[in-house]
């Protein structure tokens, strides 16, 4: 602000001097009594105003840019989340569901998963669902290998040591992995489907059922290809066998998801304490009925021969 106080003040001089010397010229000689002797003065006076002027030029000039420092700020403020938003948008949500059929001891679980992304982007991916099965629960094997020979499922058990005859008490959770398949009634939607069977538990003094809490289970996937589904929801890399009888490791991606229930939960009939006396002496009774039974079969029909 001193530098343009004093360009101003050196303009105002200037003009002033410019004054005088047309005055000069016009009143040459007509008056000895005029004189410029407070121009000094005027000179300081203009000099004042014009920085005066300035100062206030300058106010301004900071208010308006203040101002609009104010209003861009919010405006960019807004605009950065409204472009997080947009790219947000563009990722489609993926939908899982799983449901528990059929009654008694023997289910099947049902796992649904339904995908924003056309399928024709995605023919080169699989989709591979990892579930840990409670200890009151468990999957056969056998059956496993079964359905795999009928092209019915493709699952296979990861966890070792599993005894599939052990009550829920003496067991541990175990891991299962399914290869889901696409879903023919269902545009964009994937299913697979396991059989689950419960195990026996221990009886209670007063309910006669106990809870088994099914959760969620991950959901991975793989592509050959790069697919914004991927960088929208992938959350880590999990190593996993490619195919069902492909022995090669994959890098599979924990898809994020939203689950149509936060977990399924499965009632199971348990025996109760106060009838342990009578359920043991009729099963003794029974026992020896039928052993008596079977032995008189024996000597009434066998044929023995010394």
């Amino acid at each position: 602000m001193h530098r343009g106080s004093t360009y101003l003040d050196f303009e105002a001089g200037r003009s002033l001097a410019l004054q005088e010397e047309e005055l000069r010229g016009a009143y040459a000689g007509s008056s000895g009594r005029i004189s410029f002797g407070r121009a000094p003065l005027g000179r300081a006076f203009f000099g004042i105003l014009a920085a005066r002027a300035l100062a206030v030029q300058v106010v301004a000039w900071l208010l308006l840019w203040e101002a609009a420092g104010l209003t861009w700020a919010p405006a960019t403020a807004l605009t950065a989340p409204a472009s997080d938003a947009g790219i947000r948008a563009t990722c489609s949500e993926i939908i899982l569901k799983q449901e528990v059929l059929k009654d008694g001891f023997h289910r099947d679980l049902v796992i649904k998963v339904k995908l924003g992304e056309s399928i024709e982007d995605l023919q080169t991916c699989l989709l591979l669902i990892k579930h840990y099965i409670p200890s009151g629960l468990f999957v056969d094997p056998y059956e496993l290998a079964s359905l795999q020979e009928r092209n019915i499922a493709e699952a296979v058990m990861v966890s070792e040591n599993y005894n599939i005859e052990a009550p829920s008490y003496l067991s541990k959770e175990s891991e299962v992995l399914v290869y889901a398949r696409e879903d023919s009634q269902c545009i964009n939607c994937f299913q697979a489907v396991l059989p689950v069977h419960y195990r026996y538990h221990r009886p209670h003094s007063k309910d006669g059922e106990t809870s088994i809490v099914l959760n969620n289970p991950d959901l991975l996937m793989y592509c050959d290809q790069e697919f914004p589904i991927l960088k929208c929801w992938a959350q880590s890399e999990v190593a996993a066998p490619c195919a069902l009888k492909n022995k090669d490791i994959c890098k599979w991606s924990n898809m994020k998801y939203k689950s149509v229930y936060r977990n399924v939960t499965l009632q199971v009939p348990v025996g109760l304490t106060i009838h342990t006396p009578l359920v043991c002496s009729v099963t003794l009774l029974i026992t020896i009925l039928c052993a008596t039974l079977i032995l008189v079969a024996v000597f009434k029909y066998g044929h023995f021969s010394l």
